[in-house]
């Protein structure tokens, strides 16, 4: 395994970690002052799109894409890791800035791999400028999302296309303002296997019969792209709007949540890395019963502590991202559901024992960390819940130990 950085990567590194000092950092309490004066907890703030631009004009822009064209090769995800980390450590402004959110990323590459060339025309090009946004509808509140052949949405059959019946909730981006396109989960074939019985089709956001309901706050906050109920009533859809045709819809979904899985796990530990670092500026000023925090054992146990589990988590994702660019993402399936399980609980811990070493500041808005720790909470049921992750990982752990019955080892 070769975790060394390229020179172009560690060139990305460079510039993206000045870009985020010069620019990102600085920007950050003047987003949340123009959002809070706007009274739209969704407000687009002004200052996002200058940074927007900067990025652009530092060669900054679309890092993660697996399809770069006019003849500039595309980053590895091992080249991409660490730059989606830096990206992580301001988890509120630095993605979109960069044009490397979720989940556009992810539509990104349906709609590339997927798409007709009217979709890359229409919408995977001016996502690609940041020109609009995008939504994935697959969670519903009726079933259990964790497993995608649970999915309901009625997609009927009709002449020229599908009437698309049904409600998706949790549907990040869904209450940016420049939001153009859904990318939609539903059933087609409920007669067909298990696993073929979903399709995906591209569903303009302004589409007749789609209804934003509500934004669903996560612990109380509204995230300025949103998590949205979304209805969608008799909604049709044209034949020439399916992604790779009927049936295809879980495949597709596979395909998709790998490659968010590892940028989710990448950006958390870019949040255990921030929150490492408030801690220990924390426990260096501040002093209680006439002793710096930092003088304490337990607080001293605890940055160590976190930064053994940062450098842990860091390196299986490495090992993950490796295994993607040199085997492929299913045989990296393993991997990438080890640290999406690892990724997010270890950062969560590292931000719940900041929040500790903050005391009361730490579970307001004066800091980062409370809302980092709604984020990372939620992360553990996003794109598959802990439990998922480990039932796949223990299933493969147990194969390798099933025995024919005259008990010969297979």
């Amino acid at each position: 395994m070769d975790f060394a950085n390229t020179d172009r990567s560690t060139d990305y590194q460079n510039r993206l970690t000045a870009f985020m000092d010069e620019c990102v950092y600085p920007a950050e309490p003047v987003a949340e002052e123009q959002i809070r004066a706007s009274g739209d907890p969704h407000h687009f703030p002004a200052v996002l799109g200058e940074l927007k631009e900067e990025a652009k004009n530092r060669g900054l822009w679309n890092l993660f894409h697996p399809h770069a064209g006019d003849g500039v090769p595309a980053l590895t995800n091992t080249e991409y890791a660490p730059l989606a980390e830096i990206m992580g450590r301001s988890i509120g402004l630095a993605p979109e800035a960069c044009n490397c959110n979720a989940p556009d990323t992810g539509n990104m590459e349906i709609l590339e791999l997927y798409g007709t060339d009217e979709h890359r025309r229409r919408y995977l090009t001016p996502l690609l400028r940041g020109e609009i946004r995008s939504a994935f509808c697959m969670t519903e509140p009726g079933v259990a999302s964790s497993d995608a052949t649970n999915i309901a949405m009625d997609f009927r059959r009709v002449d020229g296309g599908y009437r698309l019946t049904g409600r998706k909730w949790f549907s990040s981006n869904a209450m940016h303002p420049n939001l153009g396109v859904l990318i939609v989960m539903g059933k087609t074939s409920p007669d067909a296997d298990r696993h073929l019985q979903q399709s995906m089709l591209v569903v303009p956001a302004d589409a007749p019969g789609v209804t934003v309901v509500r934004n669903l706050p996560v612990f109380g906050y509204h995230d300025r792209e949103g998590h949205a109920e979304i209805r969608f009533e008799d909604v049709f859809v044209p034949d020439s709007d399916i992604l790779g045709g009927e049936g295809a819809g879980f495949r597709i979904s596979q395909d998709r949540l790998g490659p968010g899985r590892i940028h989710h796990c990448m950006r958390s530990i870019g949040i255990a890395e921030r929150a490492l670092d408030l801690m220990c500026r924390r426990a260096m000023s501040r002093t209680t019963f006439g002793r710096r925090l930092s003088d304490r054992d337990n607080i001293r146990d605890w940055i160590a502590e976190a930064r053994i589990s940062i450098e842990s988590a860091r390196l299986l994702t490495m090992k993950a991202a490796w295994m993607m660019d040199t085997v492929g993402n299913k045989a990296a399936r393993q991997e990438i559901a080890a640290i999406k399980v690892l990724a997010p609980r270890t950062a969560l811990r590292i931000v719940d024992r900041a929040i500790q070493v903050f005391g009361g500041e730490g579970v307001t808005d004066d800091t980062p960390l409370a809302q980092m720790y709604a984020g990372l909470r939620t992360l553990r049921l996003a794109d598959g819940p802990d439990e998922v992750h480990l039932m796949t990982i223990a299933r493969t752990e147990l194969r390798r130990h099933r025995t024919d019955d005259d008990g010969v080892a297979r």
